[in-house]
């Protein structure tokens, strides 16, 4: 079944996933006329088949599905698209799953009838969540692009430096002048535009996923 789409330009995305055409309707329609751009489907089948190309974006689930349940999407989409939020709707019999849930990835879940306040500020507060998650990986990826400038002897340089040698030592294990190690970091410095050496540390940490790693480097 072809997803129906209210198209809102520039706006981000919301997918809803209710069996409910009336609902799924109604809902669909507060979303566009507070900003947003929903795209409606009827089964979590129908919404895996047509990928999740538009960011920011967020997903608002009925829990109750034909097929494949709206807690298993939740779980799927949890393990195979951790960033995007998901908001499950529930009956009022179905509270205490969809808390469970919150415990696997889940932002949020809200009860029927959906309050249009309630909804639009979930909606809100995942979108925003979904937006910091793409800045992250975008800077992620600045960091890695700068990180492959690097030549190998500038590379063994920066993780020698960021596991806490100072030149002397980093001379001493790469058989080269301490000097040369001097030139070697500024060089890299000036590459993954690091004014201190603490930036250097900043930067492994982020690309470790803040891993610990040693204390920074000691005074020269």
């Amino acid at each position: 079944m072809t997803a129906i789409t209210h198209a809102h330009s520039g706006s981000p995305t919301v997918y809803l996933i209710e069996d409910d055409p009336d609902l799924r309707e109604s809902l669909a329609a507060l979303l566009e006329l507070s900003g947003f751009t929903p795209r409606g489907f009827a089964s979590a089948e129908d919404f895996l088949a047509t990928g999740m190309n538009d960011r920011p974006a967020c997903a608002v689930v009925d829990l109750r599905l034909p097929g494949m349940s709206g807690l298993d999407l939740q779980q799927k989409l949890h393990d195979e698209q951790p960033s995007l939020p998901v908001i499950l709707v529930t009956g009022h019999g179905d509270v205490a799953t969809a808390r469970a849930a919150l415990r696997t990835g889940a932002l949020d879940f809200l009860e029927k009838p959906v309050q249009p306040k309630e909804l639009i500020d979930a909606v809100t507060i995942a979108l925003e969540s979904d937006a910091q998650a793409l800045e992250r990986t975008r800077e992620h990826e600045q960091m890695r692009e700068r990180l492959a400038r690097l030549t190998p002897r500038e590379l063994e340089v920066y993780q020698r430096i960021t596991d806490g040698l100072h030149n002397r030592e980093i001379a001493a294990e790469l058989g080269i002048s301490p000097r040369t190690v001097e030139v070697h970091r500024a060089r890299l410095m000036d590459k993954l535009n690091a004014r201190r050496i603490a930036d250097l540390f900043r930067l492994r940490m982020a690309l470790d996923g803040g891993a610990d790693i040693a204390a920074p480097a000691r005074p020269e």
